[in-house]
């Protein structure tokens, strides 16, 4: 797909001493989680992952806990190696870059965003967006120019001398997503960024994304355990099942926003999302030991 800009295509990652062992035998005799741990003492976190995500998209992928969402992110800019399969991301396989080449990636072309944002406590609101410009060689008079224009953007103008223990949880994220913005990311990668927020806050911080994404068109692989909020930010959701985390589906979703909450189209797509989860726990609930 000429669009693609984060293609994955049967990726799995099996966590413990024997992945690779444990691999051999899912292929060769298609055993089943459970033999893994049993035979291999290891654990799938994702099995046979396949998707794309297309430039200047929101992509969104939603799960319940123990559906890999979180290991699956952390795989396209490899802070989590795969056990099998391949990732292309802005046409390079990302797999075989040299750590240099890895670096060069995640300094210039992808930005993140976690759920804990874990600022520098010793540096100032400022200085903290300015970081990653630090760390690639910038100059100071570019990088206080570019961290101000982020601040900006965020609506953090005034605050650039504070330091992070001032700020709310929302300024917090705010200043979290600015630092990611400084490098002018191809993508920026979202884990989960409003999952510790209060609901108001959090509704605004959606809303100040699709006004950022209105205004930029920039790639986003956003990971959220909330329908609603898949619905809200996404052009496309994937939904993950859990244990381990596979594809469920890929719906489209149209950046639905606030304002379509309640009405036909967003409540159907989420009841369709709700119903195909609530299946998987009932199945998972059937397939448990019981006492």
């Amino acid at each position: 797909m000429p669009d693609a800009v984060i293609e994955m295509n049967n990726v799995w990652k099996i966590f413990g001493a024997d992945a690779d062992a444990a691999m051999e035998a899912v292929r060769t005799r298609n055993i089943s989680k459970t033999d893994v741990l049993r035979e291999f003492n290891c654990v799938v976190g994702i099995a046979d992952v396949s998707f794309l995500v297309e430039k200047g998209e929101i992509f969104c992928v939603m799960g319940l806990s123990g559906s890999g969402k979180s290991t699956l992110v952390r795989h396209l800019n490899r802070l989590i190696e795969p056990t099998a399969g391949s990732i292309t991301v802005l046409g390079q396989d990302i797999i075989s870059l040299s750590d240099a080449d890895l670096r060069e990636v995640r300094a210039r072309h992808i930005g993140m965003v976690f759920q804990h944002m874990a600022l520098l406590p010793h540096r100032t609101v400022r200085d903290n967006v300015a970081f990653p410009l630090q760390v690639r060689g910038e100059p100071k008079s570019r990088r206080w120019a570019i961290s101000q224009r982020c601040l900006d953007r965020v609506d953090l103008t005034g605050y650039e001398d504070r330091f992070p223990r001032e700020l709310s949880g929302g300024m917090q994220q705010r200043v979290g997503l600015a630092r990611a913005l400084a490098s002018d990311p191809d993508i920026l990668l979202m884990d989960e960024p409003f999952a510790a927020l209060d609901a108001l806050t959090r509704r605004q911080m959606q809303e100040e994304l699709l006004q950022l994404w209105e205004d930029t068109h920039f790639t986003v692989l956003f990971v959220t355990h909330s329908i609603e909020e898949a619905c809200i930010v996404g052009s496309r959701i994937l939904v993950m099942s859990p244990h381990p985390g596979q594809v469920k589906a890929e719906l489209n979703a149209h950046h639905l926003g606030h304002g379509n909450v309640g009405e036909e189209e967003f409540s159907g797509l989420q009841q369709r999302i709700h119903d195909m989860l609530f299946a998987d726990r009932i199945l998972e609930e059937e397939a448990a030991p019981h006492a």
